[in-house]
């Protein structure tokens, strides 16, 4: 019934927006439906007893984690679809967005929640690396919906190459079918039988299959090399678009990992797997950081620091002890709601400057003080300066991994402080410019303040308050939700 009621709620959004004839209906039906999105996972996470194999199906399956995933989901789906009430009518406006495509933006917005739910729901690996192909047409359509030759370009490539590498995934597939038949007497891609027997399982050909697997679900991320694709359909998507891309879409290849490595951890293969993905932890951040360092695009600086904590996330998976596991759980909500505060606030300053360059970002905090502060203490946030809640995960994080080799602690530490350095650099350089500065007295064009139009502000204020909250006060029902994620998934 959880299922349907998550598919009910879709087709009927689905079904309004299309028959919807002005801008503020679609926006309102899209809201419901995030709400409604929203409601029913908490309402389940309240009421429901847990395990929850779906009735009459063998193929979905309500875990702590997977409701937890959908809820973070859901949470940036509603703070996204307020925000576009104001941003896209300023798209269409600046004729970025032609309105013939407004109903389309809409219907696919839709359609991603409700693919992205079902993801997570999904107990059978094929089923998931088909809802997570979806996923990517829908999100590369919404990249590619903007009237510029970039955003194609931008959207052919992320299709190209995330896709291109699912088919190594759908190679590990065959692997793991064929190695889990062979142990059973049958196949099955079933998470759950594959949990429950991962014991039985040869080493070295779960060990093959995790690493086609892995092909797949880090170029889902954004992890090393996959990653290419990321910051050009990052910083081209519409802003409301971005925050969803960084916050929850990315967090689907991350699952299919954790997912992947919750079996590999009960096997021989545990070793030779964390140290593959402590190797590619590093590399991820290290080549992420350093693009960051010269960069002068304020959402391609943005979506490098999403590479960069893909691959904090990946070293969390990589300790694999039960520690590392719940800050790691919690870092998957701190990320999610810093980036999508940090795409937000960069929306603003966009339609503010009509360019996300440094040199053109002058008088931020006179002229938008809310996405100014928005960003800058997103920013502070973002690089895990205390109190926001990044801190308290990379320093538990990065605690657990002194264990498994005090060099790899001290290569990181050092590449995040060039990641800091990266966003002072860009702070100082942006947030401190003057339109005084550019002519003599008297002869500067004053730059008209853009007026931000409905919504767009809540989001961001909101996530500020959630952050700093989070931050300062560990809500012990959080603490409970992942506890018992970290037993669901065998590390207890």
């Amino acid at each position: 019934m959880i299922i349907l009621s998550y598919l009910a709620v879709g087709a009927i959004a689905l079904a309004l927006i299309t028959l919807s004839k002005s801008h503020r209906a679609m926006n309102a039906f899209f809201i419901l439906h995030t709400l409604a999105s929203l409601t029913i996972g908490v309402y389940v996470l309240l009421t429901a007893p847990f395990p929850i194999f779906e009735t009459g199906s063998e193929y979905f399956y309500v875990d702590h984690l997977s409701l937890y995933e959908v809820l973070i989901a859901a949470l940036l789906f509603f703070l996204a679809s307020v925000y576009a009430n104001g941003y896209v009518e300023s798209l269409m406006q600046a004729q970025e967005l032609h309105r013939n495509n407004l109903k389309i933006f809409y219907m696919v917005f839709s359609l991603l929640l409700t693919t992205v739910t079902l993801a997570f729901f999904s107990d059978n690996l094929a089923l998931f690396w088909i809802f997570a192909e979806l996923t990517t047409v829908f999100s590369a359509a919404l990249v590619a919906i903007l009237s510029a030759r970039e955003n194609i370009d931008a959207a052919i490539k992320y299709i190209f190459i995330a896709s291109g590498a699912m088919l190594f995934s759908f190679i590990g597939l065959i692997f793991l079918y064929t190695l889990s038949g062979e142990v059973l007497g049958s196949g099955t891609l079933n998470w759950t039988i594959l949990a429950k027997n991962a014991a039985l399982l040869s080493p070295k050909m779960l060990t093959a299959s995790f690493v086609f697997l892995f092909i797949g679900f880090a170029a889902k991320s954004g992890i090393f090399p996959f990653h290419t694709w990321l910051p050009d359909a990052h910083s081209k998507a519409p802003s409301a678009v971005s925050a969803i891309l960084s916050g929850v879409l990315l967090n689907i290849g991350m699952y299919g990992i954790l997912r992947m490595y919750a079996i590999v951890r009960q096997t021989q293969a545990e070793t030779m797997i964390s140290q593959f993905l402590l190797g590619f932890g590093l590399l991820t951040i290290t080549v992420a950081v350093l693009n960051m360092l010269l960069q002068k695009n304020l959402k391609m600086l943005i979506a490098f620091s999403s590479v960069e904590h893909m691959g904090i996330l990946l070293l969390g998976i990589g300790i694999g002890t039960p520690l590392a596991l719940f800050w790691t759980l919690f870092y998957i909500l701190a990320h999610s709601l810093t980036k999508a505060s940090l795409f937000f606030s960069a929306g603003i300053l966009h339609r503010q400057y009509e360019s996300n360059l440094i040199k053109d970002i002058k008088d931020v905090f006179s002229l938008q003080p809310v996405a100014g502060w928005g960003f800058v203490i997103g920013s502070f946030a973002i690089i895990g300066m205390p109190p926001f809640p990044i801190f308290s995960a990379k320093f538990f994080i990065l605690l657990e991994a002194f264990g498994f080799s005090k060099p790899l602690v001290f290569a990181v530490l050092l590449l995040l402080v060039i990641a800091s350095a990266a966003f002072a650099r860009f702070l100082i350089e942006a947030f401190t410019q003057s339109s005084k500065d550019a002519g003599t007295e008297g002869t500067e064009t004053p730059i008209i303040p853009y007026t931000v139009r409905g919504g767009m502000k809540f989001p961001i204020l909101s996530i500020l308050f959630m952050i700093l909250a989070l931050g300062v006060v560990f809500p012990e029902p959080l603490e409970k939700l992942l506890n018992i994620i970290v037993y669901e998934l065998g590390y207890l």
